[in-house]
């Protein structure tokens, strides 16, 4: 006998008290069943009680799409009980993937056009909320003429309907915009709030209502002052703040209107100066994180005084009032107080620095998010003013900070040493101190930066090598300050067993202990190969600092002859013929490295001012060159690198110079002209630029540099660049040198593209950058073919 159907209540019940899943799921087949079987008998007295429990089913998750017919012979129904049904079920089950919705579409403008306000209410509720394009243009006339209907219920859910109609359809925005205009007149807070939301969308969507409503901007404003001015209202007040939700409404709508327009700007500015002062000692007696409505209106006046163009005194005031939210209880308020000023910092740079204090101690909040937040903030607060006592706070919370904050925190002290440190040996100080501390989560730059820095500092080698030294004999886990450890020790090895540095406490050093050392982070299994190499580099420069005997660095490199790591093994063997072959060179080849210019914003501020002294100087009659300043030229002339080496120096009575006329008349051919560069790529501040040079022995090969920097303040990481030629060509991509591009002018990524033209046809190229940016992921694709004629003829 089959069993009855069920109840609505009773399949609830029954759903509910099933113990295990196959129980749920044999309970619902059944009355699936028995709802099929009813749909198919077309009882229309039970049709909208079968559909109520299968819209229950398909809230549970199982499929209910067999009722999507049932729904449209329920709209077509004249009973209002049918209809509540139908329309719900046509919310649920219906949407634009499927062709039965715009069946119901003659429903809808019946029942529009019916007068029976409960009825238009269900049709506007079910047109807001699954209404396709095509939908939305046959109904927007109905739309419109119900936006002036005397009854509030109907007005309030057509002005919601048209807000629908703008997002789907943007061309009907014309319909809509004279009723808007009559709207704003109402003094019912509800269709006033839709109406406001309304204007939003249509400002955002059109231009040409933009310009429309900025003629209303200022009854908008004297909307919003007779909000802020009224008292207590038990109607709309909410913690005592008179309709927050209007308000907020209000003051985005006016951020869009007065943004980049003057007029508007200075219209809105003394109501958001009353706002700002008059919520903020609201807010400041306002403790309780459940209430808030005066925060929401305040934070909403603050985006809007940043966003459009508003007089100095507003925009400290918007400052202040974000200080004040760094002080609030709620973690929530706290992040957004740290996030806008954030955006604030590069254009009110003064006003923010006043919240310093308070930025930093948010530093240590247990929450990850707030943390990171007051990283970035302290990070962009520091300047040369400031930079030591900020650095001394950055480096107390490195010590202490999360895991996943050590990378970001680290990157930021090195780029802030860099860009404002006041002395070389601070600098040195200070990148010493992250190594220590976070050495592993350091860039891969930080190495070259620093030993850079040092080989550019003379007059602090010996501070800096028994710095290190130091530090490298108490923690040996740290491997780019091993790195740099070993690079120091190697070049200037006799100054660490001098003991002549005044700056420190004197320490004695012998040779074997400094041996003992670099043998130590050799064997240690905590060394990276790449800390092995520069350990191995370090003693065999030691080899030509130290007085004692070799014996033993040439039998450590001995033992490296057969390591496993092809790298370490080819230095040893190299390091190794070295001293068994030409050993008579060997002090000259393991002197000690020649400066090498360093990239960065101090770099570019020394190229300028040298550049600067050397205009001073042209007018200065220029010294004889000595001997050795004529044989660089020779060098620079047999390689073709410079632009001035195609004219032969002049004669010279010196030995020296005679030598060098000599020889400039078989070797040196005149350079061909160089090719001028090309940029490329440009976006937020990534720029991706293109060198070339056309070897004079093989002109059918090209050689491409691309050249990656990064202006912008946040770091690019992951970066990748692809590049493909047509089949006429041979292209041969070399590895590049990094895939992290440090922000503010750090070091640049290269890489070298070998291009083979046998035919000389036109180079064309395709390239595809893939990066990250600002916690983005950015793609690009885009063919080259503008390059240089110069590059292929």
């Amino acid at each position: 006998m089959v069993a009855p159907s069920l109840k609505l209540q009773d399949l609830i019940e029954e759903i509910r008290g099933a113990k295990t899943q196959a129980q749920e799921r044999e309970v619902i087949q059944k009355e699936c069943a028995h709802i099929r079987a009813s749909f198919r008998d077309g009882d229309p007295v039970h049709r909208h009680r079968q559909l109520a429990k299968l819209l229950y089913v398909h809230m549970l998750g199982y499929p209910a799409h067999f009722g999507q017919m049932e729904c449209l012979k329920l709209i077509a129904s004249s009973r209002f009980t049918d209809k509540r049904v139908g329309y719900l079920g046509a919310m649920l089950l219906l949407d634009e993937r499927h062709d039965a919705h715009l069946l119901i579409t003659n429903s809808i403008k019946n029942d529009l056009s019916q007068g029976i306000q409960p009825v238009q209410g269900l049709a506007l509720c079910t047109l807001s909320t699954m209404g396709s394009a095509e939908m939305c243009r046959d109904l927007a006339p109905e739309v419109e003429k119900l936006l002036l209907q005397p009854s509030p219920y109907v007005r309030k859910k057509a002005i919601l309907t048209a807000v629908h109609m703008i997002r789907k359809v943007p061309e009907l925005s014309s319909v809509f915009l004279p009723p808007c205009v009559h709207l704003l007149h109402e003094r019912h807070h509800g269709i006033l709030l839709g109406t406001i939301t309304l204007i939003t969308e249509l400002c955002e969507r059109s231009p040409a209502a933009l310009r429309h409503f900025r003629k209303v901007v200022p009854q908008l404003v004297q909307i919003l002052r007779t909000l802020v001015t009224t008292g207590y209202s038990t109607e709309h007040s909410i913690s005592g703040v008179s309709d927050p939700f209007l308000q907020v409404q209000i003051l985005r709508l006016l951020r869009i209107l007065g943004r980049n327009h003057e007029e508007s700007s200075e219209t809105m500015n003394d109501l958001l100066a009353q706002v700002g002062a008059g919520r903020r000692a609201l807010v400041a007696t306002n403790t309780d994180t459940s209430r808030n409505a005066g925060n929401a209106v305040l934070f909403e006046t603050v985006l809007t005084i940043m966003d459009i163009r508003s007089a100095a005194g507003l925009r400290v005031l918007a400052v202040n009032i974000l200080g004040r939210f760094l002080l609030n209880s709620d973690r929530n308020i706290r992040y957004v107080a740290l996030t806008s000023l954030l955006r604030l910092v590069q254009s009110d740079h003064s006003a923010v620095q006043r919240h310093r204090p308070t930025v930093v101690d948010c530093l240590q909040e247990t929450d990850a998010s707030l943390s990171r937040r007051a990283l970035e903030l302290s990070l962009a607060l520091v300047n040369s003013s400031n930079v030591r006592a900020m650095m001394q706070e950055l480096q107390a919370f490195l010590e202490s900070c999360p895991p996943d904050l050590r990378a970001d925190c680290a990157s930021g002290i090195l780029l802030a040493a860099e860009r404002f440190a006041p002395t070389k040996r601070w600098h040195i100080d200070t990148i010493l101190h992250v190594l220590t501390t976070a050495g592993t989560h350091v860039r891969d730059d930080a190495v070259a930066n620093l030993t850079q820095l040092i080989g550019g500092a003379q007059e602090l080698h010996a501070y800096s090598v028994r710095r290190l030294y130091n530090a490298l004999a108490e923690d040996i886990s740290q491997q780019p300050l091993v790195q740099v450890a070993a690079w120091c020790i190697g070049e200037y090895g006799d100054l660490l067993l001098e003991g002549n540095c005044e700056e420190i406490e004197p320490l004695q050093v012998d040779e074997e202990e400094v041996l003992a050392l670099l043998e130590k982070v050799l064997q240690s299994h905590m060394s990276l190969p790449a800390t092995r190499g520069y350990a191995l580099t370090a003693l065999m420069k030691l080899s030509t600092r130290l007085q004692g005997d070799n014996n033993r660095i040439r039998q450590v490199v001995s033992i490296y002859r057969s390591c496993l790591d092809v790298e370490l093994q080819q230095r040893a063997v190299e390091y190794d013929t070295l001293f068994r072959k030409y050993d008579h060179m060997r002090a000259a080849i393991l002197e000690k490295m020649p400066l090498v210019e360093r990239d960065g914003p101090q770099a570019d501020e020394e190229a300028k001012e040298s550049k600067a002294a050397a205009q001073l100087s042209e007018a200065a009659p220029a010294p004889t060159e000595p001997q050795a300043s004529q044989l660089l030229d020779l060098l620079d002339l047999l390689d073709g690198a410079s632009g001035d080496a195609q004219h032969p120096p002049p004669l010279d009575p010196s030995p020296g110079g005679a030598l060098v006329y000599l020889l400039d008349l078989p070797c040196a051919p005149p350079p061909p002209a160089p090719i001028p560069d090309l940029k490329v790529f440009e976006r937020e501040g990534v720029q991706l630029n293109l060198s070339f040079i056309r070897p004079p022995e093989n002109p059918a090969l090209l050689l491409i540099t691309a050249t990656a920097t990064n202006s912008s303040e946040g770091d690019v990481t992951d970066f990748i660049c692809q590049a493909a030629v047509p089949k006429s060509l041979q292209l041969q991509m070399q590895a590049p040198s990094g895939n992290t591009v440090p922000a503010r002018g750090g070091l640049p990524i290269t890489q070298l593209f070998r291009i083979l033209n046998p035919n000389k046809a036109p180079v064309r190229l395709k390239l595809r950058l893939t990066y990250n940016h600002f916690h983005q992921s950015v793609q690009e694709i885009f063919e080259v073919n503008n390059l240089p004629v110069e590059s292929w003829q």
